[in-house]
């Protein structure tokens, strides 16, 4: 039997990419990942790559009902 790892591989974004998926601006998520407040990424030497997977993750992380919803604190 074979396992076809094609499915499980991640599919690794650059900024540029990231914040296209996102429908951000590149500076706006330079300064999230800065902050912190930004989705998962992995840095290699001066490259920033994001998966996409964490991307569509941390986006259902952020709904909200309303202005005043400050979501889950944990």
């Amino acid at each position: 039997m074979t396992i076809d790892t094609a499915k499980e591989r991640l599919h690794w974004l650059t900024r540029k990419e990231a914040a296209a998926y996102l429908r951000l601006g590149e500076s706006t998520l330079a300064k999230l990942f800065v902050s912190g407040d930004g989705p998962p990424a992995i840095k290699v030497g001066r490259a920033i790559r994001y998966a996409s997977e964490d991307l569509d993750a941390w986006m259902g992380s952020r709904r909200r009902r309303s202005t005043s919803d400050i979501g889950s604190l944990a």
